[in-house]
């Protein structure tokens, strides 16, 4: 086993193998394809792993939204749903959860992530302002320009070189933020869009010694933080792990520290809190949360649902326990870890540090031969279902999209294919496969074609476009 993965798994109990902290109640059956039959199925798709059928998928590493297993506490809350449309009991649990593990005040629920990241766009956003953000998310930064915002990145440098192994990549660069408010000025940002771990740099945290300084310096300009905390569970994993005076401390205490330096948050449920579905948000402002919970009632539903079921609203606040707890995220990223130390002992080029909910293999490494225009990230996700039935994700020039203004496609620096990993889903065993398969595909790289795009939707392409082989 790498050496890494010890150090935070089997470490604390005296040796160097490692189980996952639960055992299998419940077995679902995974289907094994042919390569022909693959082939089939990935041209049928466009080359689009989103439009594959999941009944030929092997292995899914598409996404951990919604993909988590949950414990036999959440089925069994699920049983006590109060499907009242008004005033369910479910609603006032999942209040108490998130004000006694995140701190914020006002809670408002949504159906998911996306739904509240609409909200809050719409609810703080006037057009023409200016959002500081530490790097895009496709939905997110769709919702702030669908507002009338212009998002703008202000993550620091390091965090798009996928080698460099600065250990919080996620970090706001508090530089390119002043030069924003400078050039701007702060009554022209709607608030600095923070997230935890962030995604589209390879899964990689923030400090709290940064968020910290981000809250001294946007008190000053009065300007509002608000707080993706969407994977904060493992962002304050790697707080614990990494930053000078948290080893002592507790996830939940990290976690409530880092949000206490925040104004509001939204959260897409289906990652840390450990649902398939539901999301909310959360405000310390008064106003503000009066303003949202109008909004939800037209877009989402009831403020006491939000458009969740009461058994959904349930299995979300005890999600919300589970997942603070310390045994529960060190098996969860340990689980990364281990898939992530076999890539690298084999030269396999990855993002650096190791981040917490995937491992994002570096495509442009994989394919220097490839024009980042013939969509090598989307390329490797093909050539890896195609040799295993292992479904993975793009997140590069194709989830980048296009500039509003111009038409021209973004380019961003990071062309990335990552491996998801659900929670409680897939075992040890599994990632040894996956990690094979990827090897199997490493290793034919010279000779893979790229791919053209031959349609695109309007909004996020990514899930829906379709291509051909070069």
């Amino acid at each position: 086993m790498p050496e890494s993965t010890p150090k935070t798994m089997g470490q604390q109990f005296g040796r160097r193998s490692w189980a996952e902290p639960w055992k299998i109640k419940m077995v679902e059956p995974l289907t094994v394809t042919t390569r022909e039959e693959r082939q089939k199925a990935l041209e049928e798709a466009g080359y689009n792993t989103f439009l594959l059928k999941s009944e030929y998928v092997y292995i899914d590493l598409l996404t951990d939204s919604g993909t988590s297993a949950m414990s036999d506490r959440q089925w069994a809350g699920m049983m006590l749903g109060d499907e009242a449309y008004a005033g369910s009991r479910n609603y006032y649990h999942l209040e108490s959860a998130i004000q006694n593990i995140y701190g914020y005040k006002y809670i408002v629920p949504t159906h998911q992530g996306r739904g509240a990241e609409h909200l809050i766009s719409q609810a703080v956003i006037k057009k023409g302002q200016v959002v500081p953000g530490n790097m895009y998310f496709t939905t997110t930064r769709l919702h702030q320009e669908l507002a009338g915002g212009a998002f703008q990145d202000v993550i620091i440098d390091e965090a798009h070189d996928p080698a460099n192994l600065h250990p919080f990549k996620g970090n706001i660069d508090l530089d390119k933020v002043q030069a924003i408010i400078d050039k701007h000025g702060a009554e022209n940002i709607a608030y600095i869009s923070v997230a935890g771990t962030v995604n589209m740099a390879g899964g990689q945290p923030v400090s709290m010694a940064n968020i910290k300084a981000l809250r001294e310096l946007c008190d000053k300009h009065g300007v509002k933080i608000y707080l993706d905390a969407t994977r904060m569970m493992e962002n304050a994993y790697f707080i614990q792990e990494r930053e000078e005076g948290y080893a002592d401390k507790t996830i939940a205490e990290i976690l409530k520290e880092f949000c206490s330096y925040t104004d509001a948050a939204w959260m897409s449920a289906k990652k840390d809190n450990l649902v398939n579905i539901g999301g909310w948000l959360a405000v310390n402002d008064w106003t503000l949360f009066e303003e949202l919970r109008n909004l939800v009632v037209v877009y989402e539903g009831l403020h006491t649902y939000g458009g969740l079921a009461g058994r959904d609203m349930e299995a979300l606040a005890i999600g919300i326990e589970e997942s603070v707890s310390d045994q529960h995220i060190r098996s969860r990223i340990g689980q990364v870890l281990y898939l992530g130390e076999l890539l690298k002992d084999w030269g396999i080029p990855i993002v650096q540090p190791i981040g917490g909910h995937a491992i994002f293999l570096d495509a442009k490494a994989f394919y220097p031969h490839l024009k980042q225009i013939e969509f090598p990230a989307q390329t490797l996700a093909a050539e890896l279902y195609l040799d295993s039935g292992i479904r993975s994700m793009e997140r590069g020039i194709a989830s980048a999209g296009r500039d509003p203004k111009t038409g021209d496609h973004y380019y961003p620096k990071l062309e990335l294919t990552r491996l998801t990993i659900p929670r409680r889903v897939y075992t040890q065993a599994h990632m040894d496969v996956v990690a094979e398969a990827v090897k199997a595909v490493y290793d034919a790289r010279e000779s893979t074609r790229g791919l053209k795009m031959v349609y695109e939707p309007k909004y996020l392409r990514f899930f829906q476009a379709r291509f051909e082989r070069l």
